[in-house]
């Protein structure tokens, strides 16, 4: 049997790939499963710094749930529900990763597929990248925990488009409406990933850990509405006292490119 998600990991960089290419690498609820796995291990090595998820092919990041399998899985409500949980245990996993996680998306991004990209803290698309959730033509909707997640990235309007519509939008359109971060030609999309990343790992982990920590506390999925309390506040210059703000301020004032560790 395949496996539903492969990881790779080069230097700091860590690639997990959507791999169901025969049918646009639509997830199966084992895919869900060890997508949740992989990206709650990722989150737990301190090693690295960025996360790529990009689908297997150049044809979809993803386009969707595996429907064939929704007869033996997905039948019934009590079914669904327990589905449900396995997704919604992947895209939490995906949003509390505490490193920045790019998605790479090539193809069709739709349904659960763009329900992983809006997860993800970056989006890159080549242009022939394609959007949307045509589920009204399934009969069933996100539930919450997905709603949320796409919610944090797209607007309401937005997300209404796309449910009631089931209209698929082009790259150009997603960028247009905030979907996407940016969009590449198709020849030069791997570059522009391999440079994203290394933008990202060249700056200091910590910032990245804790802006991510800190807008996750504030805003979108897990948000708390509670105000916030002194201890977090003075956790907003706390990094002041680290080893990596001593080195890049060294390195800024001799004009020299710094090397961050991570403390």
């Amino acid at each position: 049997m395949t496996d539903p998600i492969l990881l790779s990991i080069e230097g700091t960089v860590a690639t997990v790939v959507l791999n169901n290419p025969d049918k646009l690498n639509a997830i199966t609820l084992a895919g869900w499963v060890a997508l949740g796995q992989t990206m709650t291990a990722l989150s737990d090595n301190a090693d690295l710094r960025c996360v790529v998820i990009r689908g297997a092919g150049d044809k979809a990041f993803s386009a969707g749930a595996d429907i064939a399998e929704f007869p033996q899985v997905r039948a019934n409500a009590a079914q669904a529900r327990e589905y449900g949980a396995g997704v919604a245990d992947a895209l939490a996993a995906l949003t509390n990763c505490i490193h920045p996680v790019v998605a790479a998306i090539q193809g069709a991004c739709t349904g659960g597929g763009l329900e992983v990209a809006c997860g993800c803290d970056l989006r890159i698309s080549n242009a022939s990248g394609r959007f949307g959730s045509p589920i009204n033509k399934l009969g069933h909707s996100f539930a919450y925990d997905e709603l949320k997640t796409v919610l944090a990235v797209a607007s309401r309007a937005l997300i209404l488009e796309l449910i009631l519509e089931g209209r698929i939008m082009d790259a150009l359109e997603a960028l247009s409406r905030g979907l996407v971060n940016r969009v590449v030609a198709d020849a030069e999309f791997d570059n522009e990933i391999q440079a994203t990343t290394a933008r990202i790992v060249s700056g200091a982990p910590l910032v990245s850990r804790t802006t991510k920590k800190f807008l996750r506390r504030i805003v979108g999925p897990g948000a708390d509405p509670a105000p916030l309390t002194q201890a977090e506040i003075d956790e907003g210059y706390a990094l002041c006292d680290s080893k990596d703000y001593a080195e890049g301020m060294r390195a800024f004032l001799a004009k020299q490119k710094p090397t961050f560790e991570g403390r």
